[in-house]
C-alpha cells in the first residue's frame, strides 16, 4: 500500500466519529424492515409467516448482547462488512433472498438513509430520524413482549449515548455518515418520480422550507451600537419558514420531522433504476475495506452465532423477490455475476457459510 493511501486512511480515521455505528445500523435496519414488509405484502405472503420473518429479524437485530457490542465506541465497519451484516440479518428467519434481490434491498436501504441524512436540517436531527425508525419498529412488534423489551432497551441506549452530545459531536457524526455514503449514487424510482433525485443519482436539496430549530428565517440584518439601532431587509433567495417546535428526544413524543418514517406504507412501487454493476473509481474507503477489522469481525461472528442458534435445521419457507418478475431478478443476477467474481478475490468475510 502506498504512503499516500496510508496517510489518507489515517486522516479520515481522525475525522471519524466513534459513535456513528449504532445510528447507521439502526437506521439501515429500519429501512430494511420497511422494504421487507412492503414486499411481503406485495407477494401476498400469509400474515403469520410475514410477522414471523419481521419478528425474527427485529429480535436478532436488537439482541441485547449484539447491541451492547455495537454501542461501544468504535470506527464504522467497511462498506463490505456492513453489507455482510445485513446479508446475514436478512436471512435470520424463514426467508431466502438471492444475490440480486439482496443487492437491490441494500441499495434501497442505503439510498433512503442517505437521503434522510442529506435533508436533515441540523446534525442533531439524525437522532430524530433514528427515533422515527425506532417508533415504526416498535409498532411491528406490538403484542410480542420479549421483542418489545429489546426495542425499549435500545431506546434507552440511544438516549443515554446521544442525549448529552454537543453540536460539534453531532456534526462529526453527520460527516462520518456522509463519508460512508459518498460514492453511492443509485437511482431510486420513488425519488426520481418525486424529482428529489437527478438522473446521475445525486439528490436535489431544497432551497426553501423550514429553517433548523433555534434559527431565524434569513432576510434580516440588525445593526447594533451598544443596542439595536437599525434593521435592513435583504432578499434571501428562498421561501423560508420558522420551525415551530423541536422534536421530542424521549422514548415517546412528536418527532416533528417525517424523515425516517415508512415511505412504503402507501402503495407506491419502489425500484432501483439502471445497472448497479457499474463501479466508480476506487476511493479511500475501498482501500480501507480490504484491511481486516478485528472488532467488526468479532461482532459479525457474534451475529452469526445469534442467527445460527435461531435457524439451525430451519429450511427457508419464503423466497422473496424484490423485482417485479422472476425474469427481471434472473437478468439482474446474471448482470452482477462478473462483478461478484471479481470482488471475491478481496472479500475477507464469506457470508455464504451462514446459510
Amino acid at each position: 500500500m502506498c504512503k499516500k493511501s496510508i496517510d489518507s486512511i489515517f486522516i479520515n480515521f481522525l475525522k471519524m466519529s466513534f459513535k456513528t455505528l449504532p445510528l447507521l445500523f439502526i437506521n439501515l435496519g429500519g429501512e430494511m424492515v420497511y422494504i421487507l414488509d412492503q414486499r411481503l405484502r406485495a407477494q401476498n405472503i400469509p400474515d403469520e409467516k410475514s410477522k414471523k420473518v419481521l419478528h425474527d429479524i427485529i429480535a436478532t437485530m436488537f439482541h441485547k448482547r449484539f447491541m451492547e457490542e455495537l454501542f461501544k465506541p468504535q470506527p464504522l465497519y467497511s462498506k463490505r462488512a456492513m453489507r455482510t451484516v445485513f446479508d446475514r440479518l436478512a436471512h435470520a428467519s424463514i426467508m431466502k433472498l438471492n444475490a440480486a434481490s439482496m443487492d437491490k434491498l441494500y441499495d434501497l436501504m442505503t439510498m433512503a438513509f442517505k437521503y434522510q441524512v442529506s435533508l436533515s436540517l441540523r446534525p442533531k436531527d439524525i437522532i430524530l430520524i433514528t427515533l422515527n425508525h425506532m417508533d415504526s419498529i416498535k409498532q411491528f412488534v406490538e403484542g410480542v413482549p420479549n421483542i418489545r423489551q429489546q426495542v425499549d432497551y435500545v431506546y434507552r441506549l440511544i438516549i443515554e449515548t446521544y442525549g448529552s452530545m454537543t453540536a460539534g459531536e453531532f456534526h462529526l457524526i453527520r460527516q462520518t455518515l456522509l463519508n460512508f455514503f459518498q460514492d453511492m449514487h443509485i437511482r431510486v424510482s420513488i425519488f426520481l418520480k418525486d424529482k428529489v433525485q437527478n438522473n446521475n443519482g445525486r439528490f436535489v436539496l431544497p432551497t426553501s422550507g423550514p429553517v433548523p430549530w433555534g434559527s431565524e428565517v434569513p432576510g434580516l440584518i440588525r445593526l447594533f451600537d451598544g443596542k439595536e439601532k437599525a434593521r435592513k431587509q435583504f432578499p434571501s433567495g428562498g421561501s423560508y419558514l420558522p420551525c415551530l417546535a423541536e422534536g421530542s428526544f424521549d422514548m415517546k413524543g412528536d418527532r416533528v420531522t417525517k424523515l425516517g418514517t415508512n415511505m412504503y406504507s402507501t402503495s407506491r412501487s419502489v425500484e432501483t433504476v439502471g445497472n448497479r454493476a457499474v463501479k466508480s473509481t476506487p476511493q479511500t474507503s475501498d482501500v480501507e475495506s480490504n484491511v481486516p477489522d478485528p472488532l467488526a469481525k468479532a461482532q459479525l461472528d457474534l451475529l452469526s452465532s445469534l442467527i445460527g442458534s435461531k435457524t439451525t435445521n430451519v429450511k427457508p419457507e419464503i423466497r422473496l423477490n424484490l423485482f417485479k418478475t422472476d425474469e427481471e431478478e434472473e437478468q439482474a443476477a446474471a448482470a452482477i455475476q462478473p462483478v461478484e467474481m471479481a470482488e471475491s478475490k478481496v472479500v475477507k468475510i464469506d457470508a455464504s457459510k451462514v446459510f
